[in-house]
């Protein structure tokens, strides 16, 4: 397999030169995306209203869980395609690849059809304040029609990944990201659709992203792409990746149950405090996306790693991704503290001291744990990057337990600060889980290659 350009072969050369050169276009694209969902609530929350900022965020948990499974089944099966891609096999990559492409069809077509019947009894469910069901029906029904879109383009993106291709996905992402905000100007302020309007500009640049990064792949890696007879896939071929696919895609699932678990006891405090954490969780996810895109960026380095066989190289990149991590953890406790008052009160565009403080208090103790939060992230996707799945899961239940007993005891006792602890509670006991399967793990996987 020749190496194109913008492609990386990480089964050679500096593990940290190949660590951080594929990072940043991740993290690139991540930022794009996060910056997109601040900019999509600073449309909503200037042109409309309180309750519709606030339905925005809280349908966030449903939409994500979602998108978080399909995304997951889509990273699972770029396990094993990348895995193929170190070890050289051409036609096993190709079979993967279609596999993964059925697959990805069948499982958003389940998605699709359950999500769109069920919808706006889980939002009953998560006890949603009765002056944001209506909007909040609205809006996350049309995202879930995207996400045909939205599968097309976490297939196509992990499939690059899984080559070496971390650029094509940010070029697409950040052309999508400019288009959306445009959009939402038009069909928010302009057009005056309301929420709809924001919702269908998400769908609609969801769709030219799709399309964009699936073209670009076909035509760039003609080499790789599926051919008819690579898509008479066995029995053995399908369980391997629909196995590899579930358990990434069942973490994720898992995690964000408890989210949605969360989610309801927060809708429970009131509409302030949901506003209050649609602007503290829009901070706090940018601030992540600089610790987990390096989660990604070792899924495909241990896999491809994995596939060739070198079991130091692996060791030496998850060293060096937990000292990456650290280092920059310490920086962005730093920023949160002397920045974040300020940027949630743009976001929610809002001076009420309920909002800011609430927001801001989140920030300030989710981003202390950040030091637990890296480790979490690279030991977890370098376990299923080599195979390991279990230990994965099981961190990802313990998460689903502690915010299950937050949303019960810990709210009902301390309030809005319960909901900011429980997830770096769970980072903590995830990660000493996460450190004691990846040592398991290396001892087992020396005695193997």
């Amino acid at each position: 397999m020749k190496e194109k350009k913008g492609q990386m072969d990480m089964t050679k050369g500096s593990p940290l030169r190949m660590i951080i050169l594929f990072t940043i276009p991740i993290i690139l694209g991540n930022i794009f995306q996060q910056l997109y969902n601040i900019g999509d609530a600073k449309v909503v929350s200037y042109y409309l209203d309180k309750n519709a900022f606030a339905a925005v965020g809280m349908t966030g948990v449903v939409s994500n869980m979602l998108i978080g499974l399909v995304n997951g089944f889509t990273q699972g099966f770029g396990i094993l395609v990348a895995n193929a891609f170190g070890a050289k096999d051409s036609r096993r990559l190709k079979r993967n690849i279609a596999g993964a492409a059925k697959l990805t069809a069948g499982i958003t077509i389940v998605l699709l059809a359950v999500s769109l019947c069920f919808v706006k009894k889980v939002l009953v469910l998560l006890n949603t304040p009765p002056e944001l069901m209506t909007p909040a029906v609205s809006y996350i029904r049309i995202i879930i029609i995207g996400l045909p879109f939205t599968a097309l383009y976490n297939l196509s993106a992990n499939v690059l990944r899984s080559i070496g291709d971390s650029k094509t996905p940010l070029y697409c992402l950040m052309a999508s990201i400019v288009l959306n905000f445009g959009m939402d100007i038009v069909f928010v302020g302009i057009i005056h659709m309301g929420i709809e309007g924001a919702a269908l500009a998400t769908v609609a640049s969801q769709l030219i992203c799709s399309v964009s990064c699936f073209t670009y792949g076909v035509r760039h890696f003609k080499e790789y792409m599926p051919g008819k007879e690579d898509f008479s896939i066995t029995g053995y071929e399908y369980k391997g990746l629909f196995v590899m696919g579930l358990s990434m895609g069942l973490m994720g699932c898992i995690v964000n149950i408890g989210t949605i678990i969360l989610q309801s006891a927060i809708n429970g405090l009131g509409p302030d405090i949901v506003a209050a954490h649609t602007a503290g969780r829009r901070l706090l996810d940018i601030l992540m996306t600089f610790i987990y895109t390096f989660g990604f960026t070792m899924t495909t380095y241990t896999s491809q790693n994995y596939g060739a066989g070198k079991k130091k190289r692996i060791r030496e990149g998850v060293r060096i991704a937990n000292l990456i991590v650290t280092a920059i953890s310490i920086f962005l406790i730093i920023f949160t503290y002397l920045f974040a008052r300020n940027i949630v009160s743009w976001i929610a565009s809002s001076d009420m001291p309920i909002i800011t403080d609430n927001a801001t208090m989140y920030n300030l103790v989710g981003v202390c744990f950040f030091p637990a939060l890296g480790p979490l992230f690279v030991l977890r996707c370098t376990l299923q990057g080599i195979g390991r799945k279990i230990v994965p899961i099981c961190s990802s239940i313990m998460e689903l337990l502690i915010k299950i007993i937050s949303a019960y005891l810990l709210v009902s006792k301390i309030g809005y600060l319960g909901i900011a602890l429980t997830e770096p509670i769970s980072w903590v006991v995830m990660t000493s889980m996460l450190t004691v399967g990846y040592f398991m793990a290396v001892k087992d996987f020396d005695n193997r290659l």
